[in-house]
């Protein structure tokens, strides 16, 4: 045997790790196309999303209208990047509540376990019974249709989501030597949780908050067809929709590209959190 052979392997490149999950790549160039979009909205908006031109309604695409415009004569692309920006925002916040709030009752119910995992994972099981359209309509109904409110309402939908995905893998960790050993030389319990549980879960945090942002957005769209989350006239993918279902036939390009583009921001989600579980998952990159 030669002192090659005794050599580790050179640990691939990102670019060649690119190169074998090109779901990985499409998902990276679709998610950053429209945060770029959302950022930058008021820079690439070609007119005012919520300006009217009546001369100009039901266009179809044209030099001057690249996606055409609604029954308002409001240019359709200019309302979709900004709707870009209202349903990455609902849809941010309310994924981030239901990880900060669901995921820290699933890894305290996993660490403390007896009554306190019983407790609390009873109360999900109570909220992941109801159907999330119907839950989520059930708040907004109480809090009021609002993007805030939207976005709290999809976050406690979620939350029993987080708890009970995080909370497995947690009680592998909680039982853990080194965690053992780190309450035998008198390491306080957030210590132990900040320090030892949380960052061994970081994994399956970054794979399940990608899944749920595509979700989220269908979530999102689908209370704002309804008329129950972001209300006009601020732009949203999900009013367009409704919007231009009453002029399908007359001119349906308002409906034909604010849905694709619900479509492109759930899928580059869907698939950047697909790519990163094959990527992350050690069984799965064994395999491969």
């Amino acid at each position: 045997m030669s002192a090659t052979d005794l050599q580790p392997a050179a640990k691939p490149s990102r670019w060649h790790l690119l190169r074998r999950q090109p779901l990985l790549l499409i998902g990276l160039v679709l998610v950053g196309t429209q945060l770029i979009l959302a950022i930058f909205a008021p820079i690439l908006s070609p007119y005012d999303p919520v300006g009217q031109d009546i001369v100009a309604r039901l266009q179809g695409p044209s030099a001057a209208h690249w996606l055409g415009t609604d029954k308002f004569g409001r240019d359709v692309f200019s309302r979709i990047i900004f709707g870009y920006r209202s349903s990455l925002m609902v849809s941010g916040l309310s994924v981030l509540m239901a990880l900060l709030i669901g995921g820290w009752l699933g890894v305290v119910a996993a660490y403390y376990q007896g009554w306190a995992d019983r407790v609390i994972m009873r109360l999900m099981d109570v909220l992941f019974a109801f159907p999330i359209i119907l839950l989520a309509i059930g708040i907004i109904a109480v809090l009021g249709p609002r993007q805030g409110t939207t976005a709290v309402a999809i976050g406690i939908v979620y939350m029993p989501i987080f708890a009970r995905l995080l909370r497995g893998p947690a009680l592998v960790i909680a039982e853990s030597e080194y965690v053992r050993a780190a309450k035998a030389i008198g390491l306080g319990d957030m210590a132990i949780i900040f320090r030892h549980v949380i960052p061994n879960l970081s994994s399956v945090i970054l794979v399940q908050a990608s899944l749920s942002l595509s979700t989220a957005i269908l979530v999102e769209a689908s209370l704002s067809f309804l008329g129950i989350g972001t209300q006009p006239p601020t732009p949203s993918l999900g009013l367009m929709l409704a919007d231009g279902r009453s002029f399908l036939t007359l001119s349906p390009w308002t409906s034909i590209f604010s849905g694709l583009a619900i479509l492109f921001a759930s899928l580059g989600f869907n698939l950047l959190g697909d790519a990163l579980r094959d990527t992350l998952d050690p069984r799965l990159r064994g395999e491969r």
